[in-house]
């Protein structure tokens, strides 16, 4: 069985890349823990839930030269705008990269908070919650029914309302039907 030594290398570079504290992103997830009180994992914004060290599925040993090739080119997309195709990051990752630009999430990570300043026009699932709102709030911006309860029902009663206004009024026309016939008919008795 052959080593591949060139991969070896490449991962153990890689790795101590993401353990310097330049690359110190679980910062992001800590914050997100503490300021929301859920338990969160590396998952919300990268492949693997145990984030992008590792040989596993989404994390650096297991990628290709190409791949390789991608992460370093997401790393560079200092200014925002760039659009991302890291293998380690998910959509909502690449997505914060493409918005934010790695400056400004490096910059993040002594300050969290600018990361969901930063994000607070996007909403990458729809759901009406902004991605730096569910950032703070620990949930899934990735997932349209997994966000702050009472917030999606406020959002769904709103964008749903002239629905909810028909059915009222059905409800209403339907009992007011019912009322006159049952008045008539005790009248006609």
């Amino acid at each position: 069985m052959r080593i591949r030594t060139d991969k070896i290398v490449i991962g153990l570079l890689l790795g101590l890349t993401y353990a310097s504290p330049a690359f110190a992103y679980p910062a992001f997830q800590k914050f997100s823990q503490e300021h929301s009180g859920r338990t969160v994992s590396c998952a919300m914004c990268h492949v693997n839930s145990e984030g992008p060290s590792g040989q596993q599925e989404g994390q650096l040993l297991s990628l290709t030269a190409e791949e390789l090739n991608r992460v370093d080119a997401g790393r560079d997309a200092s200014s925002p705008g760039v659009d991302v195709d890291s293998p380690i990051m998910n959509r909502f990752g690449n997505h914060l990269i493409k918005t934010l630009g790695m400056d400004k999430v490096s910059e993040a990570i002594s300050n969290p908070e600018l990361l969901a300043q930063g994000l607070d026009k996007t909403d990458i699932d729809g759901d009406g919650i902004s991605d730096g709102r569910e950032f703070l709030d620990g949930t899934d911006p990735l997932n349209k029914f997994n966000g702050d309860p009472k917030l999606l029902f406020w959002i769904n009663l709103s964008r749903r309302k002239f629905e909810i206004l028909y059915v009222a009024l059905a409800i209403g026309l339907i009992f007011f039907g019912l009322s006159r016939f049952t008045k008539r008919r005790q009248e006609t008795e």
